[in-house]
């Protein structure tokens, strides 16, 4: 079984820690900002293991996780 570099390790470690801190400063956000921000956080670690910590992958995977947090409970016009 192929294990992932200690960089890659920390660097998703640290990606998670930074999106946790990130959170708890979400208390005057409204419920679709913190959507959009779970989304992007989320996003970007998915985006980071399916490429193998490719900054692309992990961008991509941030905006993705982002526009659909985003969508999530969106008000009805």
């Amino acid at each position: 079984m192929h294990t992932a570099h200690p960089l890659i390790r920390m660097a998703g470690t640290s990606l998670l820690a930074m999106t946790t801190l990130a959170l708890t400063a979400c208390a005057g956000m409204t419920q679709q900002e913190k959507n959009t921000a779970i989304g992007a956080g989320v996003g970007a670690i998915g985006g980071s293991i399916l490429t193998g910590g490719s900054t692309t992958g992990t961008l991509g995977g941030a905006a993705v996780g982002g526009i659909i947090g985003h969508e999530i409970d969106k008000p009805k016009k």
